[in-house]
């Protein structure tokens, strides 16, 4: 079933913005509404109200940028202004004071969007991405920011992925694992980061989906799901990768939804639910939950379902997406 959101104080219409769960609240941030945003929202879904994001001290207006949730801060980093502008820096938000501290930029890594990062417990991990100066640069660099210490500390480059934009990142616990995207061409090949060791391990490509971009994953505890995106055509296909085995499974087709990419995928503790995205004939307002341990997937309703759209944003709270 679906309860919609309430509007009543939300943030203004956008896309390409960030969204995290703090395990109370969902806080919505940046992104392109038009022009690009510097503001966001918290969204309460027990109370079903919004909150500002204060702008005091805010990062710069943009998209395209990554967040994650430390425990007790937001923290937003890179993206694109505009036109040939893009950004190496970014900030930490504080949901209980309402405020923003700025984060360094000695050390860190060059400026650019379409990247990702994964939260270690004690580090975000930012990793590839690319920026545009009348020419694409593809980006195999990356950096680990210690919140608590406000430094950076390069991601080694030896044996890393070749450089890539709109690529996949999970963290398992040990590792962050990148898969597919685009740098020039569509890539069906990762690599698995060992932060303790500053050092990259292969993923296999044995058994593995299609080369493919703006796909999503998730990780299940001791799996990485890849589904749908874009390689050529809009795909509907996907795999499940073991990094322990270094092995890959291909996810059911059966009963899957139609090839999409710009969709969201979160995991349940149990299943991974992917909704809404698009393809060149418009967008989606359906889903589909895959359960790996049945390889099977099962239809979300669309009854009360939110508008079809793609470039939006999804959490997990324990109990509802």
């Amino acid at each position: 079933t679906w309860t919609a959101t309430s509007t009543t104080g939300a943030p203004a219409a956008r896309y390409g913005h960030t969204s995290v769960w703090t395990g109370s609240e969902m806080i919505v941030w940046g992104g392109n509404g038009g022009s690009f945003l510097n503001d966001g929202g918290r969204y309460n879904p027990a109370a079903n109200t919004w909150t500002a994001v204060s702008g005091t001290g805010a990062p710069a207006a943009r998209g395209y940028h990554t967040a994650v949730w430390t425990g007790s801060e937001m923290i937003v980093w890179g993206g694109n202004g505009g036109t040939y502008s893009y950004f190496n820096d970014g900030g930490r938000y504080d949901p209980a004071a309402n405020s923003w501290t700025a984060t360094n930029t000695t050390g860190a890594p060059a400026a650019r969007d379409s990247h990702t990062a994964v939260w270690t417990g004690s580090e975000m991990i930012v990793w590839g991405g690319s920026y545009y100066d009348g020419s694409d640069h593809y980006l195999t660099s990356g950096g680990r920011y210690d919140s608590a210490a406000d430094t950076w500390t390069a991601v080694s480059t030896t044996g890393a992925p070749s450089a890539r934009e709109w690529h996949t990142a999970v963290w398992t616990g040990s590792e962050m694992i990148v898969w597919g995207g685009w740098g020039g061409s569509y890539l069906n090949d990762g690599g698995r980061y060992n932060p303790s060791a500053n050092t990259w391990t292969a993923v296999s490509s044995t058994g593995a989906p299609s080369s493919r971009e703006y796909h999503k994953a998730v990780w299940t505890g001791s799996e990485m799901i890849v589904w749908g995106g874009l390689g050529g055509s809009f795909l509907n296909d996907g795999g499940r990768y073991d990094p322990a085995a270094n092995n890959w499974t291909a996810v059911s087709s059966t009963g899957a939804l139609v090839g999409r990419s710009g969709h969201t995928a979160v995991w349940t503790g149990s299943e991974m639910i992917v909704w809404g995205g698009g393809d060149f004939d418009g967008n989606f307002n359906d889903g589909g939950r895959y359960d790996p341990a049945a390889n099977r997937w099962t239809a979300t309703s669309t009854t009360g379902a939110p508008a079809a759209r793609y470039g939006h944003t999804a959490v997990w709270t324990g109990s509802e997406m």
